[in-house]
């Protein structure tokens, strides 16, 4: 048996309207009640002031006094009664003697009849007024005395009757009720269009509904790990969650802040200040790497914008390591090329008879591969760098050009200290190998010359420094160099001398920047020996190596290391790595 379905709650804007009609209506019916009873009482008072006037004015009449001191005063008076009667708005006015026989009445039947009434004031010589029930009903009357010649020789009552007071407040109550109708109306008109927009504002929730709705709201704030941020018409910071706080680098209450006031990156700030949608643009800051999408809030009018952060700077440190993983890969995969080839020749002599030559051949072979893996190694003997090398030779090889790692390089495994990551090794000279090669591909004798010197001090007085050492990364080309007005822009996030591919472009130097700034370090760039780029980093490094086991020194230099990754010949009478005469390095970190 299905329960009954319990009715919806008003929304928040028909409640407000009720009780807005509510209280408009008691206002209204309060006031149009106060006004009834006071104009009540006012009515009365303005009867008895009316009541006194005729009176005094009829005790004041010479005639009346003259028609008093006659036999029959009623012939006279009566007459001048009526004839009052018909000239003001009183309802009676009776004239009568001192012990209150009536001279006048309007029913002629009570003429000789005694007043009914209180007479005892204005036989004291006071003119009162009171309410009274006499022959004609309840009335208002005046009772005023009579003096002819400083004797009270009569009294005149002049009343309104209280029916035709009522009669009086009734019409002007209902004139009262019909203005009061027509503001109730006016203001249910008003009320309801002001709620009809509040209910458009709310969509129609109740108050229950917006509570849950904020609740829900403060929790998600809190609770989601990417950024929010939401900007008002004007660019100002109308609310941001902890996320976008610690992701944007920003403290304190930055709400109703201008973004362009926040110190945010130029490119950053640009996008946020934008009027169009922006989707999955990647923007550096000082420490990270994010993602940002921003969809304006519109109603008819623009009102805002919505800004989600992503934080993928560990994702893109991950990526280079990648890249560095395939860059191996595809260094594998064209030996294995290569090795098919020569293997084909060793069996192609063999079976030529010209098994001499075949084993020679061979020989030499597995000497050149063995050769270049070592001496890389011995130059590098950090592993991941040893293996990025290797990768981009072969990387480099396949576009044509020459990788040489220069002879003065030198950096022993275990040298770098743990705050100074593989991965962002990996960052900063698998970036610069890359712009490198693209900048010397094409160019008359290709070549990329890469440094890599880790000098480390082991004197007593380095254990108490905070720099015992830096490490140094230069990589220079023989492409077109960089033109000295664009050596800060070229590190700039979106600069390029390449079209731009699918995925962008300018990203990678800005990447070397944001990690060589997380560690201190800097990064220049000047123009090359035999032209071209040189990019140069400098690391700090804030320990010295793991010491040296007893009996064992550091080598002070190494011989001259060349990866040759140009065009080889088919074949090689000797060995192609073979030692070279010593020579001075170039300021530049190249060999002559």
């Amino acid at each position: 048996m299905r329960s009954p379905r319990l009715p919806r709650p008003r929304s928040l804007a028909g409640q407000l309207f009720a009780m807005q009609a509510v209280l408009v209506a008691v206002l209204v019916a309060g006031y149009a009640l106060f006004t009834y009873v006071g104009d009540t009482s006012q009515a009365e008072e303005a009867a008895g002031r009316q009541a006194v006037g005729v009176a005094r004015s009829v005790a004041d009449a010479p005639s009346v006094r003259e028609a008093i001191r006659t036999a029959e005063p009623t012939k006279t008076l009566q007459p001048y009664a009526t004839d009052v009667l018909r000239h003001t708005d009183v309802d009676f006015v009776t004239i009568m003697n001192p012990e209150g026989i009536r001279w006048t009445h309007p029913n002629k039947d009570l003429i000789g009849k005694r007043f009914l009434g209180h007479r005892d004031r204005a036989l004291l010589g006071e003119t009162f007024t009171e309410t009274y029930t006499g022959t004609l009903g309840a009335s208002v009357r005046a009772v005023t005395p009579i003096y002819d010649n400083g004797n009270i020789v009569g009294l005149v009552s002049a009343g309104i009757r209280v029916e035709a007071i009522s009669k009086r407040v009734r019409g002007e109550v209902t004139a009262l009720f019909g203005v009061a109708a027509g503001a109730l109306a006016l203001g249910a008109v008003g009320t309801y269009v002001i709620n009809a927009r509040l209910r458009r504002s709310t969509h129609g929730m109740n108050a229950a509904e917006l509570s849950r709705m904020h609740d829900y709201h403060e929790a998600a704030l809190h609770a989601v790990r990417e950024g929010l941020l939401m900007l008002d018409g004007q660019f100002r910071v109308a609310l941001i969650n902890d996320g976008g706080r610690e992701l944007l680098g920003v403290t304190g209450d930055v709400v109703g802040r201008s973004v362009a006031d926040l110190g945010l990156p130029t490119l950053l700030t640009g996008t946020l200040l934008s009027g169009e949608p922006r989707v999955d643009e990647v923007h550096l800051t000082d420490s990270r790497v994010l993602v940002v999408n921003t969809s304006p809030v519109s109603g008819g009018e623009r009102r805002g914008t919505v800004v989600t952060l992503r934080d993928v700077t560990e994702l893109q440190s991950l990526m280079g390591e990648l890249d560095s993983e395939r860059g191996f890969t595809t260094a594998l995969r064209s030996q294995a090329h290569e090795a098919a080839n020569r293997l084909h020749t060793v069996v192609s002599l063999i079976e030529l008879d010209r098994a001499e030559e075949a084993v020679d051949f061979a020989t030499a072979e597995l000497e050149l591969a063995q050769a270049l893996t070592d001496q890389v190694v011995a130059a590098v003997s950090e592993p991941v760098l040893a293996a990025l090398l290797l990768g981009k030779t072969a990387q480099a090889n396949e576009r044509g050009v020459e990788l040489v790692v220069s002879e003065d390089s030198s950096i022993d495994d275990g040298l770098l200290p743990e705050s100074l990551p593989s991965r962002d090794l990996v960052t900063v000279l698998g970036n610069l190998i890359d712009n490198a090669v693209d900048a010397a591909q094409g160019s008359v004798g290709a070549r990329v010359t890469v440094t890599a010197i880790a000098d480390s001090t082991d004197s007593a007085d380095s254990a108490d420094s905070a720099d015992s050492g830096e490490l140094v990364l230069r990589v220079s080309d023989t492409g077109a160099g960089v033109d000295p007005a664009h050596t800060e822009a070229v590190f700039q996030r979106g600069w390029s001398t390449k079209p731009s591919g699918p995925g962008g472009r300018g990203l990678g130097l800005a990447l070397v920047r944001q990690a060589v700034a997380r560690h201190n370090g800097t990064l220049t760039v000047t123009e090359a020996a035999g032209g071209g780029a040189s990019f140069e980093v400098r690391l700090p490094l804030p320990h010295a190596g793991p010491a040296l086991e007893p009996g064992l020194e550091r080598t002070p230099g190494r011989e001259r290391t060349k990866v040759h990754a140009g065009p080889e010949p088919e074949f090689a009478p000797e060995p192609r790595f073979a030692p070279e005469p010593e020579s001075e390095p170039t300021p530049h970190g190249g060999t002559v």
